[in-house]
């Protein structure tokens, strides 16, 4: 079976029946195990036909949620390269701060041709650890704050 090829598109505001769809089918999945295979029977016209999901299909909770909250929603395969506009968006930072990063080797990446590509797995580590590192420093102030008494961490 050849792979899809995904071509990312905007889509409209969900309408109320499509939110209301999402939160039903929410309350059903989420009695699923998440570590077993499931199965939907998808019905098309007169067409009805079983499919097997495996597990790992359970983020599809995480875009239900998204539609019915009115979210929107980005699908990026982690082994895709990104370009650094892309990059720097996922960070919420600005692309000549994404470059600085890259040229001082926080974030590998390769070129092709003149333009720089970032695999999106290494983007979200370095976004995963400066959150990590984020938490340690709030975690640092609020014990520095509790220790000098009086500010109301008691």
């Amino acid at each position: 079976m050849a792979a899809a090829t995904y071509m990312p598109k905007r889509q409209n505001p969900p309408t109320e029946q499509e939110k209301k769809s999402a939160l039903d089918s929410i309350q059903i999945l989420l009695r699923l195990r998440p570590d077993q295979p499931f199965r939907l029977c998808v019905v098309a016209d007169d067409d009805e036909e079983l499919i097997e999901l495996p597990a790992a299909a359970a983020p599809l909770i995480d875009i239900l949620e998204a539609i019915a909250a009115e979210r929107g929603i980005t699908l990026i395969v982690e082994r895709d390269e990104l370009t650094t506009e892309r990059a720097a968006e996922i960070l919420n930072v600005s692309r000549p701060f994404l470059i600085k990063l890259l040229d001082e080797g926080k974030i590998f990446y390769r070129k092709v041709g003149p333009r720089r590509r970032v695999r999106l797995e290494d983007v979200l580590a370095y976004k995963e650890d400066i959150a990590r590192r984020r938490e340690a420093i709030l975690d640092q102030l609020v014990a520095d704050a509790q220790e000098q008494g009086g500010m109301g961490y008691d």
